[in-house]
């Protein structure tokens, strides 16, 4: 059978000849200004697969298909025109057309539905919305690449999770968000705000996270991407815990739980009446908690737990995502964290031991290891002394080992180097110390257990992110206005939201944590002519990360000067008159010698009067699934190939590097690095002015060693060296694996800070 013999079926079920013109047509419009694509290639291809009775939505997806199937190298633009088919027929799936409705008539439209927060509708005027209506520009949907789209269909546009119905067009997201941030604000100023927002979200300056792409305008207000949970020593604590955990990760947030305090196997309870069960089977359990709801179809639940080095259980929890053994000793499930100080790491250094305790047998340990480090080091030398004090000595070089070679195995075994976590921090350890960080390692803020889920005294911390398209700046002095207007908008989402548990709200309430980061570095990187690998953009690092931070600092306080600093400035370092250029890891001048660039003492005098809106601004997230949206790089990291091959729930995704065509020589791929030295020196230059943590990773290519075995005295070598550049926490450890370089798969594990 001939295509022009082929019976289309129509959407009501009727049938009639294909008609092949207004095929080409839409193709030929979807390829106008592209270079190097052929509208009869993609019709070849296309045609080749239609069948008789084939319904115009397979003709639409097996279009859109042929043209994804051509991006490649040679021919990049093949991303644009794939992408471009598909946001046609998305708009037909959508509204029966291509052409959008008018914002009045889809808002009420979708607020009838219950899709959208009736809130909308109330707060503002048929007039307000029809001045932004006029405002909304629907053709930038076309500047979006092929990825984009797909990971907008799949996880951000708001649709029917059973049926697949979508009921919304790209350009309404980066409407309706900054209309609900910013309703708040007086109508002589709002609709600016929300003009100007919507500007640099929909031109890509800004880069918004998973919840609030997804969530922000529903009737579901839970936008914090990651949650922090402290779990107690007791039954009470491990209940609660297991309840939050249920109840954000129903709600789009990915955890990070602490369980370090909980005491170890055959440890008594009750004194001695009970013996305690040990830490394996409370990490079951909430694994079962992490794993039991799907967030809202968007992503699987996933989650991080925390625990010291010197924990008496500590060699079986290493090893509890290993493949070997049997499913009684492991939880593959879940990710870990293993926290580290300069005392541990000393021990390793001198060749001397490591001593291990249950948390429950050494009073005020526990405590101190965040806290105070002279402490720590004292207690624990002399609860090294009592014998009378149940403990386990372990070779500090054999517990390192097992941890790097788990690290190197599962790639998801991570670093929190606790000290930096709070000598380098905006939270003074003597108030707020921080216990943990997240499921990414990027969020580094204080937590307190609950000892039940309504407790008054916990404290389940939340941070709300956002990342700047570093690639989309043509000036480091656009960060002022972006910084004013994200500060805004995400310090505005802390009181839009709704808070599951009361741990998180009035902690969330009380310190205001932010998180914005960066994403698309390695396109900045190219353009600006450095490398991660030989030290050319540590200057440069350091130039635009203290603009970043500064400028961010900058707007917060402007903002408290309006609204009032955060209820617990105090408990931070800001209230004491300290920035983070006064308590970095000094080692960072000895490989970067920019001078500082903006005022500092006019900030600190500024702060020191007038406080802080929001307790914490920083923090460097992942970006896998975000930087997709803006066709970035992921987060600060490289590249593997020039064409990423993203395995996601809708398939493979291929995503050519931005600016592929003028820059292609300026880039370093992944495995083009020779080590990770002049990565860690670069995340250690951001982590002078980040006053959270880092989401960084190691990468090792077998290849490159003896018998294609990576030393495992490499991988310890670079844990003391990014302890030596003050990093606070490692995220993956990836290992090359013979795959095609361009091959990556799509967020954490599943997790919401992902970005």
């Amino acid at each position: 059978m001939t295509n022009q013999n082929i019976l289309v079926t129509k959407r009501n079920g009727s049938k009639e000849p294909i008609d092949l013109e207004k095929i080409h047509r839409v193709i030929t419009w979807a390829a106008e200004g592209l270079e190097n694509v052929s509208v009869s290639e993609v019709e070849l291809r296309s045609h080749i697969q239609f069948y008789d009775g084939i319904t115009t939505s397979d003709i639409h997806e097996t279009i859109i298909k042929s043209a994804a199937d051509l991006i490649s190298e040679r021919s990049p633009d093949y991303q644009h025109l794939a992408a471009r088919l598909a946001i046609f027929h998305l708009r037909k799936k959508a509204f029966d057309r291509f052409t959008p409705p008018a914002l009045f008539e889809h808002v009420n439209k979708m607020v009838r539905s219950g899709m959208y927060d009736s809130q909308i509708i109330e707060d503002y005027s048929k007039q307000e919305i029809d001045e932004l209506d006029a405002y909304i520009q629907h053709d930038r949907d076309m500047n979006f690449s092929y990825a984009a789209v797909k990971q907008l269909e799949g996880k951000y546009l708001v649709q029917n999770r059973v049926t697949g119905k979508i009921f919304e067009s790209p350009q309404f997201i980066y409407m309706l968000i900054p209309m609900c941030l910013f309703s708040h604000y007086p109508q002589e100023t709002r609709l600016q705000y929300i003009k100007d927002f919507y500007d640099a979200a929909s031109l890509f300056k800004l880069s918004l996270p998973t919840p609030i792409m997804s969530g922000v305008r529903t009737p579901t207000r839970q936008f914090s991407s990651c949650v922090l949970i402290e779990c107690g020593d007791s039954l009470d604590s491990i209940n609660a815990t297991s309840s939050s955990i249920v109840k954000y990760v129903s709600q789009r947030a990915g955890i990070g739980v602490n369980v370090g305090r909980i005491r170890a196997l055959g440890s008594e309870i009750r004194g001695g009446e009970a013996f305690h069960t040990g830490m394996i089977p409370f990490i079951k359990h909430f694994q079962t908690a992490v794993k039991s709801c799907s967030q809202g179809g968007v992503r699987g639940g996933a989650a991080t737990l925390f625990y010291p080095i010197w924990h008496l259980e500590v060699e079986s929890l290493i090893v509890l995502k290993n493949n070997r053994g049997v499913e009684e000793n492991r939880a593959r499930h879940l990710d870990y964290g293993v926290q580290i100080n300069k005392l541990m790491y000393q021990r390793m250094i001198e060749g001397g031991n490591i001593t291990l305790f249950s948390p429950s047998d050494v009073p005020g340990l526990y405590e101190a290891f965040f806290a105070d480090q002279d402490e720590f080091e004292r207690l624990y030398k002399i609860y090294e002394a009592d014998e009378s004090i149940r403990k386990k000595t372990v070779k500090a070089i054999e517990l390192f080992t097992q941890i790097a070679q788990e690290r190197a195995q599962t790639g998801r075994i991570y670093v929190q180097n606790v000290d930096h976590c709070n000598t380098h921090s905006p939270f003074d350890p003597k108030k707020a110390p921080v216990h943990q960080s997240n499921l990414c390692l990027e969020i580094a803020l204080p937590t307190k257990p609950l000892n039940s889920v309504d407790d008054p005294d916990g404290e389940i911390a939340l941070c709300t992110l956002s990342a700047f398209n570093l690639g989309a700046l043509d000036d480091l002095h656009e960060l002022e206005t972006l910084s004013d207007l994200i500060v805004r908008a995400l310090d505005s989402l802390l009181d839009y939201q709704d808070y599951p548990v009361e741990a998180a709200r009035h902690a969330s309430k009380g310190r205001r944590t932010l998180g914005v980061g960066v994403t698309n570095l390695a396109y900045y990187l190219a353009k600006n002519h450095t490398k991660y690998s030989d030290g050319s953009a540590n200057n440069l690092m350091h130039k635009t990360f203290e603009a970043i931070q500064y400028y961010l600092l900058k707007a917060s306080n402007l903002l408290a000067q309006e609204k009032g600093a955060c209820d617990y400035f105090q408990d931070t370092t800001y209230a004491q008159g300290l920035l983070p250029i006064d308590t970095y890891k000094k080692e960072i001048d000895g490989i970067c010698d920019e001078p500082l660039h903006q005022d500092w003492e006019t900030l600190r005098e500024a702060i020191q009067t007038h406080g802080l809106r929001n307790s914490t601004l920083t923090a460097l997230m992942p970006c896998e699934t975000s930087s997709q949206i803006t066709n970035s790089t992921n987060g600060i990291e490289p590249p593997r190939g020039y064409v990423s091959v993203k395995a996601s729930k809708d398939g493979i995704l291929k995503q050519v590097v931005p600016g592929f065509k003028e820059h292609r020589d300026d880039y370093e791929l992944l495995w083009q690095i020779p080590d990770n030295k002049g990565y860690i020196q670069l995340v250690g230059i951001m982590q002078k002015f980040v006053d959270q943590a880092i989401s960084a990773n190691t990468n090792y290519d077998p290849a490159k060693f003896e018998d294609d075995r990576v030393p495992i005295k490499l991988v310890l070598q670079d844990l003391l060296y990014a302890y030596k550049m003050g990093l606070k926490t490692l995220y993956y450890h990836n290992t090359r694996d013979g795959a095609d370089d361009g091959q990556d798969d799509d967020g954490c594990a599943g997790g919401a800070c992902k970005l």
